[in-house]
């Protein structure tokens, strides 16, 4: 074979499979964020501080009980996200959360890493500002887990 022939052929890269998604709106998240927060992290909050607690103020003045809370909210969305892709919220919107390159459900560790990664990003509010800037409208914790919220229609 000539030289050229064999030069062509290295340079041939195998195609990798892309796996196209509908990616969810950005409306669609906010509104599904909002439904979970009402679903499960205010009847959370409502068990520890009239429940557990003798009301609003001990609630307010205890450092635990807001750990506690976040903490049972984190154990709760990552389940649901770890064994469904969903929470209530996005079963309500029709969205899901997928790994980006295989479109698979995310393993329990990514998912609480990606609830992590949340909390650091509407922390510093730049990370929830990065999808307007973004064609795949992935946040910073998206992109930190490589996750994608996706569309579905069942």
């Amino acid at each position: 074979m000539r030289f050229r022939n064999l030069k062509n052929r290295t340079k041939e890269k195998p195609k990798q499979k892309q796996t196209k998604f509908k990616l969810a709106k950005t409306t669609s998240r906010v509104k599904a964020f909002i439904t979970d927060l009402f679903m499960i992290y205010a009847p959370i909050l409502y068990i520890i501080t009239y429940i557990f607690m003798d009301g609003k103020d001990d609630f307010q003045n205890s450092n635990l009980a807001p750990l506690i809370g976040v903490s049972l909210y984190a154990f709760i969305y990552t389940i649901l996200v770890s064994r469904f892709g969903q929470t209530p919220g996005k079963k309500a919107y029709e969205i899901k959360i997928v790994d980006v390159k295989t479109g698979e459900l995310l393993n329990f560790w990514r998912s609480f890493l990606r609830f992590v990664m949340f909390l650091f990003s509407a922390s510093i509010i730049i990370g929830l500002l990065i999808q307007f800037y973004r064609k795949d409208n992935r946040m910073l914790h998206d992109l930190i887990c490589g996750s994608v919220v996706i569309e579905i229609k069942e």
